[in-house]
């Protein structure tokens, strides 16, 4: 809902029917939606001119399940009943139009169910009534198809349009209303009940390499997962409308459930060009979808997923997006011919895309919760390196193609080491399991003893142990992507088929295995602890009522001065926190500054051991491009050196300054705790260790879509101020993602400028000419990198202030609960202080039977991950 739609019409008419002076931020979005519904549900009343008792009790019965006793909407119920009536507000449209334009597309449907719904009340559906409907929802924009599935939902008649069903049931999912407000939660939850049940999905694949069941069965479970949450989020919600459970109970479940909704298994695709990469991901999808050619290709990141229908979003760097067809598609993930083969620089460096996505619902594997992303082709041009770099810090697993015929060259070999770094921050001594080595154009190898020293040459680096590179079973597959495709487009089998499923079903292993079922562990760990916390408030509310637990006036006096205290520390914290970072970004802009200085003289001295295989006469312009590639990857090492070693010791300090600082806090509000259980037997402590605060302080989370990103414990874990906390590698890639953009062009540039013949005077002085050339590339580049320096300032400030915020956020969050325990044990003593005798015995009964729900969502988790070891 988009509220900075609300219109001072709408503001005035809301005031009018509530009788109130209201401004346009007092209109929240359940006010708002309060507003319609009751136009609409008063309106489908009066329809056939006749008020029956059954409209006026459903419309009774219907506001008071959705707006809890204690909810301040209550009083607002009967003003707007009232005022809606005696307006006859419900026909004039343009007034409900007016109250609805904010509305999102569900939000309308939502409104509109309830009117079906009301119009069923007394047994019948009218057709005065639902001719007001079918006016209401075609002003509203609501598809007829979703009226007709309303209309048989609530009249009991079969449903012959399964796909317009599906998507009423799309649509109205609560779990897409619970960043808005438990009352829209509430609302979608009540009518989901009524909706036949949803239809499942029927695939209309018509090539895949394999039928992914490991994949279907992590989803499977992940949803189930997702679906005893959305219980577990009405049972905690329940309790906290009658001001029994905390809040923030059900705020930690809703991120849970986010959590789970969002999760996707991300697989990048990567190596140098002509190696396959877009032939792979065809065979990979069973459709050719990807530009093919023999040059480089990959021009930009291109993300393949599923969507409930085939289109193409461009996404580009000023925040525009634009659906194209799939024809402009090819046209725009890939380069020309002339920018592949060296001709255009400018072209592959200034594309104003930032990624394309590529949603289609018949690829098998995107089917099943991963989205493949198409990288620009390592060392194809240092520029699109930079931004492979940057993609690989939220992706589960990486397949890294080498040709047979050359298998892992030097650069290669350079390249997988770094890919094992990138993926895996704080675990340089660590093997990597996330990356599968992909060995192309295997049906090339025609003898025996080829194929044996290819596999010898490529097993005897990835698993030496002095580089350590590769840990995990399967992680090196022969394969020939373009006769895998082929067979699979035929519908034919063959060895190339067979070896190609051997990779696939060794990818799915590890993504459901090694990245899914953690991440489903983790997810129901913490939904555990809250059931936990949720019975511990529980108990100590049932201790009340028996008059075994009571907080006095001394005791409330001393819980406002602990609230006080908590709300203090918060500050205590923030201040010092931003204390730390302002120091942090000094130290950080001097230590830069220093090591600036000393950069021209190491970059030189590395220049001495560049190389190319272009004749410097013959083919100048691809030598100078060369050692271009070279300078912006030796500046990336270089950065990535200082931010290691020079912003590693920075931050080292102040961290751990913050750290002590934490730490001294929360054991004085875990003392405080302890002293209230001591005296009072609650269990204060128990309910805040039991809602993962200890565990939190150890390290702060990095947020993304992938699942990598959320089990990683180096990724938001202590393993490393740089890795742990998002700098190390990022600095460094976003940094020189600022000054290394047109460093290239620009050093093309200037040395055309200068005129190609100024280094060929010395045709026999071949060293000496190199050497011009190495000299007025470091000159060009370094005085480039020079002129970003207010980028780089900038970028340094954004990522020591984000380390710092998350740092901060997640305290403040500790806080924040602990303080919700205080107040929570205040409100549970003051609605026992309201009861009578038998009203407690009424809230004993209520809490047996939550109780048991909880037990009921715990058994099925259990049975859920039981399932999954299986």
């Amino acid at each position: 809902m988009n509220t900075s739609l609300i219109s001072s019409q709408t503001v005035e008419l809301i005031s009018l029917l509530t009788r109130q002076e209201l401004r346009k931020e007092d209109i929240s979005p359940p006010v708002l939606f309060l507003a319609g519904l009751v136009t609409v549900l008063v309106g489908v009343i009066y329809a056939d001119g006749t008020v029956g008792a059954e409209e006026t009790q459903r419309l009774r019965a219907t506001l008071t399940e959705l707006i809890p006793a204690n909810n301040s909407l209550r009083q607002l119920v009967m003003p707007m009943v009232k005022g809606v009536r005696d307006r006859q507000v419900y026909k004039k449209l343009t007034e409900l139009l007016a109250l609805t334009a904010c509305f999102s597309e569900e939000e309308k449907l939502l409104l509109i169910s309830f009117g079906y719904q009301m119009s069923a009340a007394d047994g019948t559906m009218d057709d005065r009534e639902k001719q007001y409907l079918t006016i209401i929802a075609n002003r509203l924009g609501i598809d007829g198809r979703f009226l007709t599935v309303l209309e048989a939902s609530f009249s009991s008649q079969g449903i012959s349009d399964t796909a317009a069903l599906a998507e009423v049931h799309s649509l109205l999912d609560p779990a897409r209303f619970q960043a808005l407000d438990s009352f829209f939660v509430r609302a979608a939850s009540h009518i989901i009940e009524y909706l036949p049940e949803k239809p499942k999905q029927q695939s209309n694949q018509k090539h895949s390499v394999s039928s992914y069941q490991e994949l279907k069965k992590f989803q499977e479970y992940r949803q189930q997962l997702d679906a005893v949450c959305g219980k577990l989020y009405l049972t905690l919600l329940d309790g906290s409308d009658r001001n029994v459970l905390s809040p923030n109970l059900t705020e930690e479940v809703t991120k849970i459930s986010r959590k789970l909704e969002s999760q996707r298994f991300r697989v990048a695709v990567v190596g140098e060009f002509s190696k396959g990469k877009s032939t792979l991901l065809n065979a990979l999808l069973g459709e050719e979808i990807q530009p093919v050619r023999d040059i480089p290709c990959s021009g930009t990141v291109t993300v393949l997923k599923y969507g409930p229908q085939q289109r193409v979003i461009c996404k580009y760097k000023d925040g525009r997006e634009e659906e194209i067809s799939p024809q402009k598609y090819k046209e725009k993930a890939s380069i020309s011919e002339e920018a592949a083969l060296g001709s255009f620089g400018d072209e592959i460096v200034n594309s104003e895309i930032k990624e394309i996505i590529f949603e289609h619902p018949n690829l098998e594997l995107c089917t099943n919760g991963v989205e493949i992303i198409d990288t620009p082709g390592l060392n194809e041009q240092a520029e699109r390196t930079l931004v492979t770099e940057q993609v690989l810090k939220t992706t589960d697993a990486v397949i890294f193609l080498t040709h047979a015929q050359n298998a892992l060259t030097e650069k290669e070999r350079e390249l997988l080491l770094y890919l094992k770094k990138d993926l895996n921050p704080g675990k340089d001594h660590e093997a990597a399991r996330n990356i599968f080595v992909l060995v192309n154009f295997a049906d090339l190898l025609r003898r025996e003893g080829s194929r044996k020293q290819v596999r010898q040459r490529v097993e005897t680096f990835a698993f030496d142990k002095k580089h350590n590179l590769i840990a995990g079973e399967n992680r090196i597959h022969f394969i020939s992507a373009q006769s895998a495709l082929e067979a699979i487009l035929d519908g034919t089998e063959n060895e190339y088929v067979k070896s190609f499923q051997d990779f696939t079903k060794s990818l799915e292993q590890f993504l459901t295995v090694e990245r899914g079922a953690i991440a489903l562990q983790q997810s129901a760990s913490v939904m555990k602890q809250i059931i936990n916390t949720g019975c511990d408030e529980m108990t100590q509310y049932r201790e009340m009522l028996e008059g075994n637990l009571t907080v006095d006036e001394g005791d409330k006096a001393k819980i406002f001065e602990q609230i006080a205290e908590a709300s203090g520390r918060d500050v205590k914290i923030r201040n010092l926190a931003n204390k730390l970072r302002e120091e942090s970004v000094v130290e950080a802009i001097e230590s830069w500054n220093e090591w600036v200085k000393i950069l021209p003289d190491r970059l030189a001295t590395k220049s001495k051991e560049w190389t190319s295989e272009h004749h410097h006469i013959l083919s100048q312009d691809k030598l100078i491009r060369d050692y271009a590639n070279q300078f912006v990857w030796e500046l990336t090492q270089e950065i990535d050196v200082w931010s290691d070693q020079k912003m590693q010791f920075i931050l080292k300090q102040k961290i751990e300054t913050l750290d002590f600082k934490f730490k001294e806090e929360f054991y004085a509000i875990r003392q405080e705790f302890q002293e209230f259980d001591r005296r009072l037997s609650t269990s204060l402590v128990t309910q805040f260790n039991n809602l993962g605060i200890a565990k939190n302080l150890g390290g702060i989370g990095i947020g993304g879509s992938s699942i990598a990103s959320s089990i990683n414990p180096d990724i938001g874990g202590p393993g490393g101020y740089l890795g742990g906390l998002g700098l190390g590698g990022l600095v460094a890639a976003g940094l020189l993602f600022f000054a290394g953009l047109g460093i290239i062009p620009v050093i093309l540039g200037g040395l055309a400028a200068g005129g190609g013949g100024a280094f060929g005077l010395g045709m026999l002085d071949v060293d000496g000419i190199h050497n011009q050339i190495k000299q007025k590339v470091c000159e060009l580049g370094f005085q480039k990198f020079k002129e970003s320096k207010k980028s780089i300032y900038k970028k340094i400030q954004e990522r020591i202030k984000a380390v710092f915020d998350e740092r901060y956020e997640t305290a403040s969050g500790a806080i924040a609960q602990a303080m919700s325990l205080w107040e929570n044990l205040l409100e549970q003593q003051e609605k026992r202080d309201r009861q009578n005798q038998a009203e407690c015995e009424v809230q004993k009964v209520w809490l047996a039977d939550k109780r048991r729900e909880l037990e009921q969502v715990q058994n099925q988790i259990e049975a859920i991950l039981n399932q999954s070891d299986r």
